[in-house]
């Protein structure tokens, strides 16, 4: 388990490669600021190297453009998935000063964002398919957030029951954390972080 605690956020990550696997075809990348913080989980089609070498792109990207819009990262994580096999990929970047939280997917990663004030989930829609480099629209979408609300995003070899139900019953991101891992069975490459909006 690797921990990120900040002032603005608390958060948790689990990385898993499939049984008999040495590297998970997933990665995941992070980049903390004083003025925001960006999440992306990749999923490359496949499993092993391979898979991999596709969802290497993401921390390759991030490192050095973190500083640029959703759209612009996205397209960045595109071109380079030409002549590999192709990932699905998720990111959001959090803006602190403003309180919003920018989303965006290309395949079957799940974002979750739970309003304990409101008892509300937001699960925004994935667009369908995959990065492999050829040209690709984007849904991107974008939410206000307020102080403890709970976000939850994970690749598709954590299979999740009742996402929502978990959630609410943990209302932190260690708990939630906590009984996912409990939960889940890794017959695939899995991926997931739960976190907390602190201020």
């Amino acid at each position: 388990m690797e921990k990120i605690q900040h002032n603005f956020i608390n958060a948790f990550i689990f990385n898993a490669a499939k049984k008999g696997n040495y590297e998970s075809g997933d990665s995941y990348h992070t980049v903390l600021t004083d003025d925001y913080f960006i999440c992306s989980v990749a999923d490359g089609l496949g499993s092993g190297p391979i898979a991999r070498e596709s969802s290497q792109v993401i921390p390759q990207i991030l490192r050095e453009y973190h500083h640029e819009t959703v759209d612009q990262l996205m397209q960045r994580f595109n071109k380079l998935m030409i002549h590999k096999r192709g990932a699905a990929v998720a990111i959001f970047k959090v803006d602190f000063n403003n309180k919003t939280l920018e989303y965006s997917c290309v395949g079957n990663i799940r974002f979750y964002l739970y309003r304990k004030v409101k008892d509300e989930i937001i699960y925004p829609l994935p667009v369908m398919g995959y990065l492999s480099g050829r040209p690709q629209k984007l849904r991107t979408q974008l939410y206000t957030y307020v102080e403890n609300d709970l976000f939850l995003i994970h690749s598709d070899g954590v299979d999740l029951r009742n996402p929502k139900s978990m959630m609410r019953k943990a209302t932190v991101p260690e708990q939630l954390y906590s009984d996912i891992v409990e939960s889940i069975q890794t017959g695939d490459d899995a991926t997931f972080i739960t976190g907390s909006l602190l201020k």
